[in-house]
Order: structure tokens, then sequence, then C-alpha cells
């Protein structure tokens, strides 16, 4: 293990903490190997550093002690894990990253205008999965043209000619995933027969 990667760090610092948190509580080293079943010679080991800390090691410590065992291997605190992302604007439509970092699978919600709804079918690799949220949206993948409505759902392959966009009666917004080829989400929506315009 690289001597400077944080697991490594983090299993540095397990030694000293040990020996202040039992020299905190006043317990001796025989205390303690009485209490966890463990040999003074290897607490001992421990506290120095010259004794890998182990799950089987750290478990009974840290019930003796009554500390989780959080707080004897100095485990990092959690982040925040919500997402600060900004919108943008694409080829008239609003769209916002719901993923962070780039990655094989990205999510994201589009805002589409009304007047985005002229069909301009496209091709490229990649499978895509949609979530309608709010408005009326048209999907055509190959020979299929559907609506779908609030809470319906479609997955298709982009290598298939595709478009999507509003009805035309009102902005329309989409929850996006799109990922390669294989990453399906095995939703599906049934395709509604395809209306001929009236003349």
């Amino acid at each position: 293990m690289d001597e400077q990667s944080p697991i490594a760090t983090a299993l540095a610092q397990v030694g000293p903490r040990l020996k202040r948190i039992r020299t905190e509580r006043g317990v001796s080293l025989s205390a303690l190997a009485e209490a966890t079943g463990i040999s003074k010679s290897t607490l001992s080991r421990l506290e120095t550093g010259q004794r890998r800390p182990s799950l089987e090691l750290l478990l009974p410590i840290a019930q003796a002690h009554q500390v989780p065992l959080d707080e004897l291997v100095g485990a990092p605190e959690v982040g925040d894990p919500r997402i600060r992302s900004k919108p943008r604007v694409r080829n008239g439509r609003t769209v916002i990253p719901l993923t962070p970092h780039p990655g094989p699978l990205q999510a994201w919600k589009s805002i589409i205008p009304a007047e985005q709804n002229r069909p301009e079918l496209c091709t490229h690799e990649g499978y895509e999965w949609l979530y309608v949220l709010s408005g009326r949206l048209r999907l055509m993948v190959a020979d299929h043209d559907m609506t779908l409505g609030p809470g319906e759902a479609a997955e298709f392959d982009t290598r298939l000619p595709h478009w999507f966009g509003p009805t035309g009666e009102s902005a329309v917004e989409v929850l996006n995933l799109f990922g390669p080829q294989g990453e399906r989400m095995h939703i599906r929506a049934r395709p509604r027969p395809r209306q001929e315009p009236a003349s």
C-alpha cells in the first residue's frame, strides 16, 4: 500500500488514537488486556504502530472503551451529498446536470419549451432512459411516434433515429439518464398508434 495513501495515513493514526483514548480513561494496558482478551504485548504493539489494526482487534477495544468504532479509526466525516449544478441552455433547451462528475452513466433534467416541437431525428452511440415530470412529451424512435404524459417512462437505443420534445401545447420537463449500450433500466412506454395529421 502506498505510504501516502489516505488509507495508510488513517491506519498510521490508529495507534496514537488508541493510546490517547486509553490514557484519557486512566486504563492500564493490563486492565485493557483483561477486558478485551487481547494480550498486553499485542495492545502495546497496536499503540506503537508495530501491529497492524484489524477488525477483530479493534471491535473488543471499542466495546471495552464504550466508544464507536469510527472514533478508534478516525473515519472521515461524510460530505454534503447535495449536488449544486448550474442550469445550461443548449439548443434552446434548459439542461440541469444531476451527476457532478463524468462517468459511464449521466443524469440530468431537461426543460424543453413548447416551441421546440419540430422533430429533428438523430442517431449516436449509447442508450437513453427518460421520465416525464410535467407536460406532454412526443417521442419518436425509428418507426414509433408516441406521446408520454407525467409519470411515464421510456428507454431506447440511441443508435436508432430518435427525437423527443413537447407536443407543442406547453413546455415539458424530463428526467434523463444516458449511458453506454447495455445499461438499461428495463422500463418501456407502450407505443401508441401513429396518427395521420388531419387534412
